[in-house]
């Protein structure tokens, strides 16, 4: 069984179906009088609610295997139930929820009926060295395979498609493993709404800036004044909610959901960043401290129990890291989220004329490997040591790489040609559009002692 390409002109289809869609199915909005906001609940929202169609179901999912190339579908056929399930997991970037080992994966919000949903999870919770993280970055989230497969699937049953099915033929989810193309989702779904996120054709040829991003840590955005690589707008639960703007959601259905995301809010705001669990030679890591405090400081904040986070955004020409995400969001995108209901009607929550890219925290910085906006550098040695970072590499999904602090990886000297699809997918190659390792080569005018003792510093935080 084969992956089924969708026509372009098949995507105009799915628009009409998903536009007709939006109009059935209005919900009141929740009433947010006196409501207090849940952190506890907002967890079991991102476990068990969809907010958006689901992408799988338990049938699709168990059988899902069956559009895998030949040598991967023989081993799953031999393989028992429980081992088959796990395969499954591995491939997809999934692990076990907590609550239910034997169920739905963590990534996948399982609703009542048992249909299974994207959710923040699926891009924000992820594994460091066998410890599954909520808050923490997928970096082995297959999720453009996930879609294909999911798809193929539905024809080899036939089953029904649906209007995601065809959706994903037309947008990329992501060129590489452990990326995502999450920017051009919420740029594409606001072409569909109003201010007012009424849902209405787009008045123009859509814009559609393919490009993958690696997830950031949830973590961090407690610490933040403005959100996204370029800091455009101000954090508020309305701001999470930009995902939920598919057609098939009608304006009440996603009002409806406002308190739920205060919630899920609640939650995020309260993940803390993981220590690192392992030994630190703590007489090295002050002497980095020192180094970090008269080289770095000044854009990524300081630490401990005074420490504070400037938000700074470093001009582009100055970071010199690939601009394609700066590129992605125009300034009319930006005035049109500015004016609508996801910044509450207030231009003054964003920025229409960034510079360039925030310079992020760095709590728990040793467990967001790999590095760069674009997931592009697989560890912190190589962002500090920029003349060895590998041009063409693939990630060990299980192992990590204690010394050099990141993702153990292998070289090639070229992009396989060879492998299936997915194959290919877990080789990054730095010379695509989007995926360059050039820039942040700031700690390169260090001295690479005191870049060791950095990087043993940024351990402890």
């Amino acid at each position: 069984m084969r992956g089924v390409l969708i026509p372009a002109a098949l995507f105009g289809l799915a628009v009409i179906v998903m536009l007709a869609a939006s109009a059935q199915g209005d919900e009141a909005p929740t009433d947010a009088k006196a409501f207090e906001p849940s952190a506890a609940r907002g967890y079991r929202h991102v476990l068990d609610t969809g907010y958006v169609p689901a992408t799988l179901d338990e049938k699709v999912l168990a059988g899902i295997w069956m559009a895998w190339p030949e040598a991967d579908r023989a081993a799953a056929e031999k393989a028992d139930p429980a081992a088959r399930r796990a395969m499954v997991f591995a491939r997809y970037g999934f692990t076990p929820r907590p609550d239910d080992p034997k169920g739905a994966p963590l990534q996948l919000a399982r609703a009542k009926n048992g249909d299974l949903h994207l959710s923040c999870f699926t891009c924000h919770a992820g594994q460091i060295d066998g410890r599954v993280m909520a808050g923490l970055p997928n970096v082995n989230i297959a999720l453009q395979s996930l879609v294909e497969d999911a798809r193929a699937t539905r024809t080899a049953l036939k089953l029904p498609l649906r209007a995601h099915d065809m959706a994903a033929g037309f947008i990329p989810h992501g060129g590489t493993t452990g990326t995502t193309n999450a920017v051009v989702f919420s740029i594409v779904l606001l072409q569909f709404r109003n201010q007012d996120l009424e849902v209405v054709p787009p008045k123009r040829r859509l814009h559609l800036p393919h490009h993958d991003l690696d997830a950031p840590p949830l973590w961090h955005y407690k610490r933040k004044t403005h959100l996204y690589m370029d800091g455009f707008a101000k954090p508020s639960h309305r701001a999470l909610m930009q995902f939920l703007l598919v057609p098939m959601n009608n304006k009440a259905k996603v009002v409806g959901f406002e308190n739920d995301y205060r919630d899920i809010q609640a939650w995020i705001q309260q993940v803390e960043a993981p220590k690192f669990p392992y030994e630190i030679d703590k007489a090295l890591a002050a002497q980095g401290e020192k180094v970090f405090s008269a080289s770095c400081a000044a854009c990524h904040g300081t630490y401990g129990k005074d420490g504070r986070y400037p938000n700074r955004i470093i001009p582009l020409e100055k970071v010199g890291t690939d601009r394609a995400r700066f590129d992605a969001i125009r300034e009319e995108d930006r005035l049109v989220y500015s004016r609508s209901w996801l910044s509450e009607y207030d231009p003054q929550r964003v920025r229409l004329d960034t510079s360039g890219y925030v310079a992020p925290p760095l709590d728990g910085i040793w467990a967001t490997a790999p590095y760069l906006h674009n997931g592009s550098v697989p560890t912190l040695h190589h962002l500090f040591f920029p003349d060895e970072r590998p041009r063409f590499w693939k990630r060990d999904p299980k192992a990590y790489d204690k010394t050099r602090i990141g993702l153990k990886f292998e070289t090639a000297e070229a992009m396989p040609t060879e492998g299936s699809r997915h194959d290919k997918r877990h080789w990054f190659d730095t010379t695509a559009k989007g995926k360059s390792n050039q820039g942040h080569d700031f700690p390169a005018k260090l001295s690479k002692p005191a870049r060791r003792a950095l990087l043993e510093y940024l351990k402890t935080l």
